[in-house]
């Protein structure tokens, strides 16, 4: 196997024998067939739209798909199997339809010719011949950038999969989603032409990632600042994990009067803030404070555990009867559950201890989406004016188990009293319980949401800017990002779409960007790594 796609990859430099996160080179090798049929789909999918065949459900699959080829959301060979053989059968009835139209196929193209092995052993010898490292004639920066699409695709893809499930969706990602993939199987694209692939990535990124906050906002309302307690109740009790709201309402309607109390965890902690899921009594409050501490937490949780998207981390096998995965998420030997039916999930929380007395723990306040930000905009603007704002930090993205995390920590602790800390997605971890105090009433540490909600960011430095009547890069805001996994790279492309320079990035850089595509982005967007914090600090109070 070889995979480099997340942040923390073997050495620095990529995953040979087992992945890091747990993937072994199974299930890697058989993500590698995955993704290489779903280039075939995509460029079969492209030509299938120029005589008008559409279909939706195609779109959607290849989503999926690809979402489930994300770092940490499915260990489960046989699952992936299934994504194959189902990228399979859509290839061979897009190949007859372009048939039946007298559309011409180029016969050369592997991918869309590409005769499937009928067993999984058969698989695993053919995705070793298409893994990411299968063709050594690629040029090394060329290479670099089809990773870096990938990627970026990948987690648009994600992010388009939930909004689709809110019911909103536009041709336009899904035709770039293909468009992206099958650009790897045309030769004559250069390093110019991935460049401006991976710049219009970052711009579809950010319309799916409108459409996913129009997707929440209109069905639980815009986010509302909200105490949420980090203590337990006494009772049963079940532990929401991931990202997916609609699973979340779903779970919270099937154990409403049933004795059952509701708990986030990671990525769900923002969901207390939209009133159309506060509403319900029983979703009483937050469990577990870290990404790297999880499987410690999941272990100690006397509940069920629904996952319902990717950030799990490595399978662990004493307390996996209490887990329950749905969506894209599977694991070797995890009961996989449909939102159409989670009374498994009911009933083994019924049947469990759930928490024997009351824990008290502190409240940390969540919801500032960009309709409360804004509304505090006055307050802001005269603040800054004053001089009592110096500087918004935005400090924000993926947490993970690299001792490196703690220096974002140490950032947020050690950030002048004049700041504005803005954070977001799962890497607030580190800090989000600190007690910051306040600017003129002003938190000084705002929650925007998950990674899902990096939308509201984006919204927020602009109207700021509109503000201020400057450019973003103008404003008295810096970016310190960590990244992990491939919605983080997705999200990252999108400020290089909107322009967005000097972003301090961490832990480490991605393995798979190469020394003359990494020098383009500094001389372009000034990107830097994290350095210290104090350091970081420094240059970044004296700008």
């Amino acid at each position: 196997m070889f995979c480099y796609q997340c942040e923390q990859t073997a050495k620095g430099k990529g995953c040979t024998s087992i992945g890091v996160c747990g993937k072994t080179p199974e299930v890697a090798t058989l993500q590698d067939l995955l993704i290489y049929l779903l280039r075939g789909v995509s460029q079969l999918s492209i030509e299938a739209k120029k005589i008008g065949f559409v279909n939706e459900k195609t779109d959607v699959f290849v989503c999926e798909a690809l979402f489930t080829t994300l770092t940490n959301t499915n260990f489960d060979p046989e699952s992936i199997v299934e994504y194959i053989k189902k990228s399979s059968e859509i290839k061979d009835q897009l190949t007859n339809k372009l048939k039946e139209s007298d559309q011409k196929i180029d016969p050369k193209n592997q991918s869309i010719n590409f005769e499937l092995e009928q067993t999984k052993e058969g698989l695993i010898k053919q995705g070793k011949l298409v893994g990411i490292n299968s063709d050594s004639t690629v040029d090394p920066d060329l290479h670099s950038l089809q990773g870096v699409l990938t990627y970026g695709l990948k987690g648009v893809a994600a992010y388009a999969f939930h909004a689709y499930g809110l019911g909103k969706k536009d041709n336009k990602v899904f035709d770039f989603i293909y468009q992206g993939l099958a650009a790897p199987l045309n030769s004559s694209l250069t390093v110019n032409d991935y460049i401006g692939l991976v710049m219009k990535c970052g711009e579809i990124n950010i319309r799916a990632m409108e459409l996913l906050d129009a997707g929440n906002t209109e069905t639980y309302g815009h986010p509302i600042p909200t105490e949420v307690p980090l203590g337990a109740k006494k009772g049963k009790a079940i532990l929401v994990s991931g990202h997916n709201l609609p699973d979340l309402d779903e779970i919270l309607k099937l154990s409403e009067g049933k004795g059952i109390n509701i708990y986030s965890h990671g990525e769900m902690l923002p969901t207390h803030a939209y009133p159309g899921l506060k509403k319900y009594p029983h979703f009483y409050g937050h469990y577990g404070t870290a990404w790297q501490n999880q499987r410690k937490e999941f272990k100690e949780f006397p509940g069920a555990i629904l996952m319902t998207t990717n950030c799990i981390q490595k399978p662990v096998e004493n307390y996996k009867n209490n887990i329950f995965s749905t969506g894209p998420v599977s694991w070797p030997g995890v009961p996989h559950v449909s939102k159409d039916d989670f009374s498994a999930v009911i009933n083994r929380a019924l049947e469990l201890p759930g928490f024997l007395s009351d824990t008290k723990g502190k409240n940390v306040t969540v919801g500032f989406g960009r309709n409360a930000i804004l509304g505090l905009a006055g307050k802001v603007i005269e603040a800054v004016k004053s001089g009592k704002i110096k500087k918004f930090l935005l400090v924000g993205g993926c947490d993970g188990a690299k001792p490196g995390r703690s220096y974002y920590t140490d950032f947020v602790e050690k950030a002048p009293n004049n700041t504005i800390i803005l954070t977001l997605a799962c890497g607030k971890y580190r800090f989000f319980d600190k007690d910051l105090g306040t600017i003129e009433d002003i938190p000084r540490l705002l929650d925007i949401g998950q990674c899902n909600d990096a939308y509201s960011a984006v919204k927020i430095a602009q109207a700021l800017a509109e503000a201020f009547n400057v450019d973003i890069n103008d404003l008295p805001l810096s970016m310190v990002l960590s990244w992990y996994e491939q919605k983080a790279v997705a999200i990252l492309l999108s400020l290089l779409h909107l322009g967005i320079k000097n972003i301090r990035l961490g832990p480490s850089l991605p393995a798979f960007i190469t020394p003359n595509i990494l020098k383009v982005l500094v001389e372009k967007f000034n990107i830097m790594p994290i350095t210290t914090a104090e350091e970081d600090l420094k240059a970044i109070m004296s700008a």
